[in-house]
């Protein structure tokens, strides 16, 4: 594929960064092969390290950059997209979602039934269900891991997901006993669930990892070290041979997944890349097929390499945006909150650092949301910025008590967190007459700060689960896991609680509206920059499988290396 001047030497400024990629066949050769001619022209020499490449492994026929390395594998504890990806994979539950338009599909359960008062669902399961080291896997199964990302003790951030369940919140807060919670197994192949009222995205919850199915003997056996069990007994259509850290993830095709067909690939290895320029090296020298996300395009490259065929952007379900800590002062004063959100200049970020990789957000639900329209939200003003600041007990900043802005690592090159911390900092200086510093925190200590609400003001982001404007809106619900601002409004769970109710879609959207209106209007604990465009890179003419979608899915099994009309793989 051709390379323009300035990627190549891109490409040449980063070659030292480049990791040893054992069990991939030839993969260093292919790398030293494609280089040593530009390498010679150039007079430079690179040495390869090879660290011991196991030639008895067999060659992984796709190699997927996956982004940061892992917090877990666990479906009821994994949050990051990256994790996500691999747990789908490993862990199937009652649905999934359609690799082409994103929609809820039946997958260990073949149908459904709902009652007329649509609290009760009746799913049938499919009677061919099968662990990947045998055993049957029936309604039980499910049942049981339903409730182990319930209990309290599992310390699950996405059990709020299930808290639609009838005591399945009173039972997370030890209120009740998993007896209790509205599930319940009818005959090995029927799962019988009771909602505590009708929710219109229920079958859209059972396609999330945190309703994966987990093998129970196992757990109750290893405990906490249940994921290192060998073999470890799997749900989807992908087992785990291995997980090495800061190598690689090695999945193996399932050949007692209930649809034998669907994994495409016998081996597929992920590597755990958070650098754009090792992953873009990666990917050109051939020894990576796919790379995930935009944060792993060099962000000096980006709109060039979005010109290339080979390089894919599409709009999707991602909102970038910043967060408070309303329980620290002066930030628990809503007139605060509003004055720093009006001093930032979101079209002038995204102008200068965000460019062509995201769209300008007003609000937090984004564009194409189904069966939705977003409030206006707040529109840069200064003149209001000022004012709000000086009302609230802080004229032209005095008195103002020094806070910080919290961001982490990115991997887009240089920090683009950084880059947009710095302009705000200037832009709150240059209206408000305020000083904020910066606090640059490592990746992990990053989201533990947020978790335990150590911090005054946090760069975020949210990606949607699914394609209803609830996956957005329920974050910042009293109870959610994933608030992380101490913010609660009682008018603002009533209205999503309302909002859920309802059968009538015209006025679930307006409820949904009228709550969002008092996000990002009138209390924000949030303040929301810009929505993302979905990038990733890969070769058409080599990979098959891969989907733009709303909600940035891309089963694995799906996905396949094209054969070339030799027989061989390309």
């Amino acid at each position: 594929m051709p390379v323009s001047i300035s990627v190549l030497k891109t490409f040449l400024r980063t070659l030292f960064f480049l990791p040893r990629i054992p069990g991939r066949n030839g993969g260093q050769e292919n790398l030293r092969r494609g280089l040593s001619p530009l390498l010679a022209a150039t007079g430079i020499t690179l040495v390869l390290v090879t660290g011991g490449c196991r030639s008895s492994e067999p060659a992984a026929d796709i190699v997927i950059v996956n982004g940061a390395e892992p917090e877990s594998l666990d479906p009821a504890v994994v949050t990051g997209q990256a994790e996500l990806r691999v747990v789908s994979a490993l862990f199937e539950g009652l649905t999934r979602s359609n690799p082409r338009t994103g929609d809820s599909e039946p997958a260990l359960a073949e149908s459904w039934f709902i009652s007329a008062d649509r609290m009760v669902y009746t799913f049938n399961l499919r009677t061919n269900l099968h662990w990947s080291t045998g055993e049957k896997l029936t309604a039980e199964d499910v049942r049981y891991s339903w409730l182990r990302a319930l209990d309290p003790v599992t310390a699950s951030s996405y059990a709020y997901q299930l808290f639609y369940l009838k005591n399945g919140e009173a039972f997370n807060s030890g209120r009740t006993n998993a007896g209790a919670v509205g599930v319940k197994v009818l005959n090995p192949w029927q799962l019988e669930v009771t909602l505590t009222q009708p929710s219109p995205f229920f079958i859209d919850i059972c396609t999330l990892p945190v309703t994966g199915v987990v093998p129970r003997w196992v757990i109750e056996k290893h405990g906490d070290r249940w994921l290192k069990a060998s073999p470890l007994p799997t749900s989807g259509a992908y087992e785990l041979v291995y997980w090495r850290i800061n190598e690689k993830i090695r999945l193996r095709k399932n050949r007692n997944f209930w649809e034998t067909a669907a994994a495409r690939n016998s081996y597929v290895d992920l590597l755990p890349v958070g650098v754009a320029n090792v992953a873009f090296n990666l990917y050109e020298s051939g020894a990576a097929d796919i790379v995930w996300d935009k944060d792993l395009i060099p962000s000096e490259l980006l709109g060039e390499l979005q010109k290339r065929p080979d390089f894919h952007t599409f709009n999707y379900l991602g909102s970038y945006f910043f967060r408070f800590n309303t329980t620290r002062y002066p930030l628990k004063d809503p007139r605060v909150r509003q004055a720093l959100a009006l001093a930032v200049n979101k079209e002038h970020i995204l102008q200068k650092i965000v460019k062509s990789g995201g769209v300008l957000a007003h609000h937090f639900t984004p564009p194409g949301t189904q069966n939705y329209q977003a409030p206006r939200g707040l529109r840069y003003s200064p003149g209001e910025a000022k004012r709000l600041l000086a009302e609230a007990g802080f004229p032209d900043g005095a008195d103002f008590p020094r806070l910080q802005y919290t961001f982490n690592a990115s991997s887009g090159g240089a920090n683009m967190h950084e880059k947009i911390a710095i302009e705000m900092q200037q832009m709150w200086k240059e209206v408000l007459n305020i000083n904020i510093e910066l606090r640059h925190l490592e990746s992990k200590v990053f989201y533990m700060a947020q978790n335990q609400l150590d911090y005054d003001i946090s760069r975020s982001s949210w990606i949607g689960d699914y394609n209803d404007p609830n996956t957005f809106l329920d974050i910042f619900g009293s109870n959610n896991g994933n608030n992380r601002t101490g913010w609660k409004n009682a008018g603002y769970d009533r209205l999503l609680a309302e909002a859920n109710r309802q059968v009538d879609p015209l006025v679930r959207k307006g409820l949904l509206r009228e709550a969002e209106e008092i996000l990002v209007e009138k209390e924000l604990p949030m303040v929301p920059l810009y929505f993302y465009v979905g990038v990733n890179y890969y070769d058409t003419n080599k990979v098959s499988g891969i989907f733009n979608n709303l909600i940035d899915v891309h089963p694995i099994h799906w996905i396949e290396k094209k054969v070339a009309a030799s027989g061989g793989r390309r």
